[in-house]
């Protein structure tokens, strides 16, 4: 049976359950569970490899001992031991992240996760048809990663708060560019269900690790940040999934909470989506410089961004295109990243890349920190022949990069291979100080484009008004003309 007809199966197991109401509470009650089945095959491996080896939780809760078994506790004896033992020792779980790294990660996933199923003979069918996948093996593991994908894109619920999955061909076409190498210290600050470094563990695996010790290396490079409950708990899981043991280095909690100046932590390759379009809650511009402070998220994770990459380090940060012509603060941001960064490349992705979440155009900002800003080069990403538009069925792909790949060339050279075409332009710093670092610059190749800015298409729409309003009195007067005449 294959990982996806299970997933759909339990679904529809789940779908029964009064307890779980819709697609958000499905996906929670199936992450927690995936969580441990996942977690204790991983510290099966660990058993025989290690000859100190400690459980991290206590025995009775790992999946082998009470979910492992078709014909074991089931019904309201299930259900009384998930909600009242289960749940509640793993959230209250002593365990120091130096001393018990991998507890430690048990009780921050289990820290707002919930058992929303109330029956407990179907929740012994849904841990029955979980046990059909075994997830040891290492074609099953691979084979669920993109099943994991896929239940992701079914079940997230759109466009909440700007909050999306990110494709996996940006998110491939941005850590290929990036190419982080092995020991580089890699961070997303918004890291979501971790698609980004699940692509840069994947990368530098099948590019730079060699022995065991590389292995080691790998296992402490890769750090991240979720400030929402069940994304976390997906990330976690999905770092599982791709050979990060303790994966201590995902946190729980919101980057922007801290003031900026107290970061001491910098990182050599950034990639992220912040989530745009959403505002921060009160006080959390506060940790902000104050002629830089700004309620709009996005704005917030760029200037952190910028604060905390190393010297010499790199960026791709996916943002909209109200960041490149937006004004105010964000003038102020972009002045800062042209300033403190080389802000080598801007990707302009058509519309419909983030269906069905947001039709908001987007754009990925290639920098690295140290060295200012002289050109900017631009590339305006076509549809493939025959596509008018992205779709769930009809998603990007990523050999759709190919023609960036191949203009990319080598930023040492500062890029001198690059070469201007219908697709690619040059930008000078003067040009854009000239235009008030407003970065939304059209591709000059192309006629006449479809506006989205806001503010211009109220003023377009204003002055349609205008002349609306002028043919209508200009009629009034004709009418009245022609009745006047009419009457005598």
């Amino acid at each position: 049976m294959s990982v996806s007809s299970v997933i759909k199966s339990i679904q529809d197991i789940m779908r029964k359950d009064a307890g779980v109401d819709g697609d958000a509470q499905r996906l929670g009650q199936m992450s927690w569970l995936l969580f441990l089945k996942i977690f204790d095959a991983q510290e099966e491996d660990l058993e025989l490899e290690l000859d100190n080896y400690r459980a991290p939780i206590p025995e009775q809760f790992l999946w082998r001992n009470w979910a492992s078994d078709a014909e074991g506790i089931t019904g309201d004896e299930l259900l009384d031991f998930v909600n009242d033992e289960l749940f509640e020792k793993l959230k209250n779980l002593t365990a120091p992240i130096d001393k018990n790294p991998r507890g430690f990660v048990v009780r921050e996933a289990f820290s707002d996760a919930f058992n929303y199923m109330k029956n407990g003979t179907l929740l012994r069918q849904v841990i029955n048809k979980l046990n059909e996948v075994d997830f040891g093996d290492s074609k099953e593991r691979h084979l669920f990663g993109d099943i994991y994908e896929q239940i992701l894109r079914d079940l997230q619920s759109a466009g909440n708060a700007g909050e999306f999955y990110t494709p996996r061909a940006v998110t491939r076409f941005i850590i290929d560019r990036l190419d982080p190498k092995l020991g580089e210290q890699v961070f997303d600050p918004a890291c979501g269900t971790g698609g980004f470094l699940a692509c840069s563990v994947d990368h530098i695996k099948d590019n730079y690790v060699k022995t065991g010790s590389d292995h080691q290396t790998l296992q402490t490079q890769i750090h991240g940040v979720e400030k929402k409950q069940l994304p976390h708990l997906l990330c976690t899981t999905n770092m599982m999934l791709h050979g990060i043991e303790v994966p201590v280095q995902v946190k729980h909690g919101n980057t922007l909470n801290k003031p900026l100046s107290s970061w001491d932590s910098t990182f050599d390759v950034i990639a992220t989506n912040p989530p745009f379009g959403g505002t921060e809650e009160d006080g959390i511009e506060k940790n902000f410089p104050s002629d830089m402070q700004t309620r709009e998220t996005a704005d917030l994770f760029l200037q952190l961004i910028i604060e905390v990459l190393k010297d010499g380090g790199r960026a791709a940060v996916v943002l909209p295109d109200g960041t490149l012509f937006g004004e105010g603060v964000k003038t102020k941001i972009k002045k800062m990243l042209t300033e403190e960064c080389n802000l080598h490349t801007i990707i302009r992705l058509p519309n419909g890349v983030f269906a069905p979440y947001t039709g908001i155009k987007t754009n990925i900002l290639f920098f690295t920190k140290g060295t200012p800003t002289k050109n900017i080069w631009f590339y305006e990403h076509p549809y493939p022949e025959g596509v008018k538009n992205y779709n769930k069925t009809k998603p990007m792909r990523f050999e759709e990069f190919k023609t960036e790949n191949e203009w990319w060339g080598n930023e040492q050279d500062g890029f001198a291979s690059r070469t201007e075409s219908e697709q690619a332009w040059q930008v000078s710093i003067d040009d854009i100080i000239a235009r008030n670092f407003n970065l939304d610059i059209k591709n000059p190749h192309v006629g006449e484009q479809i506006n989205h800015d806001p503010q211009e298409l109220l003023g377009q729409y204003a002055s349609q008004q205008q002349d609306i309003q002028q043919l209508r009195d200009q009629l009034k007067g004709i009418l009245a003309d022609a009745l006047s005449t009419g009457a005598k």
